[in-house]
């Protein structure tokens, strides 16, 4: 469990919308001279394992909501605004991945948080590998969820052409939290960061981390290249890697199918074997497609 570093000054509130967004308490801390933006598992039970999600680029935490919450009264759970995102305050070096690694550390460090599960979106996937490569010793699980980057995104006219083809498999009200963020994020900010994500070694340094590793992959996702390919390179590999592929998913599960998501993690944290609860529609199924040499193997 964390305790709050004494050092923390919490920074001045800004105004907050009239209405909360999800039932996780609405905090403010400040680190680096920048305001930071989070919410917190309101009532974390006693020693409960701390998980921090990281969301996707040009947008804030707010869509990672719907799987944060039902995972909140079962551990320490933190949605943070990285810095230059959502309501936090920006910096001029905030746009690449290493950054924004640090970011989440520092966070980390002013929750006085020493180790956690980090479960990223998209870009908070090659943020959360970083992470892991830069801080091994701060991190116990990783949960990957739709990686994006790389070559498979390139040009920008093919990502933008993934996008388009992702928006009408998403929930129609997924627009109205995405837009306001995308518009607040801006042209400038969306040409830099996309150029550091795509970049970014995120295959190699994940087929090199050596912690227990969940990739989810939604079956209808256009910006990712199918499933089957990644299980393809992976087993190439002694990997540390468990990849589940989620029927009826497109790019957002965090946001679209949260219930299906908290279910698939919470098996990962205990070594389950990964099952499909009976309750879920007949669309609705997961697949274990890949698990690596290293991976733990599942417990009855």
């Amino acid at each position: 469990m964390s305790t709050p570093s004494p050092a923390s000054q919490p920074a001045k509130p800004r105004k907050v919308p009239r209405r909360p967004a999800s039932r996780l308490a609405e905090k403010w801390t400040r680190f680096d001279d920048v305001d930071v933006f989070y919410r917190e598992s309101p009532n974390p039970p006693k020693d409960a394992r701390v998980m921090a999600h990281v969301h996707g680029f040009g947008l804030s935490g707010r869509y990672l909501l719907p799987t944060a919450e039902q995972l909140a009264d079962e551990f320490h759970t933190y949605v943070p605004d990285l810095p230059g995102f959502g309501r936090s305050g920006k910096r001029r070096d905030m746009l690449d991945i290493p950054d924004l690694a640090r970011a989440a550390r520092d966070f980390l460090d002013d929750r006085g948080v020493e180790k956690a599960t980090l479960v990223g979106n998209s870009m908070g996937c090659p943020v959360i590998i970083e992470f892991a490569h830069t801080f091994p010793e701060r991190i116990d699980r990783a949960v990957l969820v739709s990686p994006a980057g790389g070559i498979f995104n390139q040009p920008l006219r093919r990502a933008i052409g993934q996008l388009s083809a992702d928006a009408p498999r998403e929930p129609v009200r997924m627009a109205r939290v995405a837009v306001p963020d995308y518009v607040r994020f801006g042209v400038p900010s969306t040409m830099r960061m996309f150029r550091a994500l795509t970049q970014y070694p995120s295959l190699p340094r994940l087929l090199e981390m050596r912690i227990p590793t969940l990739v989810v992959l939604g079956q209808r996702d256009p910006l990712l290249p199918h499933a089957h390919r990644i299980d393809e390179v992976a087993s190439q590999t002694d990997s540390h890697v468990l990849v589940v592929l989620l029927e009826g998913a497109a790019h957002a599960i965090n946001f679209s199918h949260p219930g299906q998501l908290a279910h698939v993690i919470r098996l990962f944290m205990d070594d389950k074997p990964i099952v499909n609860d009976p309750a879920w529609p007949g669309h609705l199924r997961l697949y274990e497609v890949h698990r690596g040499k290293h991976h733990p193997r599942p417990r009855a």
